[in-house]
């Protein structure tokens, strides 16, 4: 047996630029659009047996627009940005360059006072470790983030490599396989 979690990224609230730290607005109505576009593609998975979702109000709204009707996941909530929540990166790059470069170059540095990039990702792939082995399938609804630290981990992949891995509203990854054993799983798509 083996555990099969689908990860679908939260549809935008907002354009990239204006993207914040913990963001927790809701669905803007380009990604409300888009979600209820996606979701006749999107309809397979929600036949899961496990329906989860971030519990940020775009990841629920995005888990309800698919049809998925998830349940709230607290430990799939985004990375605790700290003093930093609310702000864009080029805000906070403005104020304090130095905290900022060195939050990219350290996965163990937390200079916003929250949570450190690598025990985020670790929160993440305890969540991923923790799912039941069985004969089934689960997905989940996450921020953009919480997508990309997933990655990361079950891929076993340096914490830098977070930085490298671009994840945009409503892409799709399935991992495979135990805990502490995950593979990626790329599907072929309609001929």
């Amino acid at each position: 047996m083996t555990v099969r979690v689908s990860l679908v990224a939260a549809a935008r609230s907002s354009s990239l630029l204006a993207e914040r730290f913990d963001d927790d607005r809701p669905l803007d109505e380009a990604g409300w659009h888009a979600a209820r576009f996606a979701a006749p593609a999107l309809m397979p998975l929600g036949a899961a047996e496990m329906r989860y979702c971030s519990p940020t109000p775009r990841s629920r709204a995005t888990g309800e627009a698919l049809g998925f009707h998830p349940l709230v996941q607290p430990a799939l909530r985004d990375c605790d940005m700290g003093r930093w929540r609310g702000h864009t990166l080029a805000e906070v790059a403005a104020r304090e360059p130095a905290a900022v470069d060195a939050w990219l170059a350290d996965p163990r540095s937390a200079p916003h006072g929250g949570e450190p990039l690598l025990a985020f990702i670790s929160r993440i792939g305890g969540w991923l470790d923790t799912r039941p082995v069985y004969d089934g399938a689960i997905v989940a609804v996450a921020e953009p983030a919480v997508v990309r630290a997933a990655l990361v981990y079950a891929l076993k992949a340096p914490p830098s490599s977070y930085w490298n891995v671009d994840v945009s509203p409503l892409a799709t990854v399935t991992l495979t396989g135990l805990p502490r054993r995950w593979s990626l799983r790329l599907e072929t798509g309609p001929h």
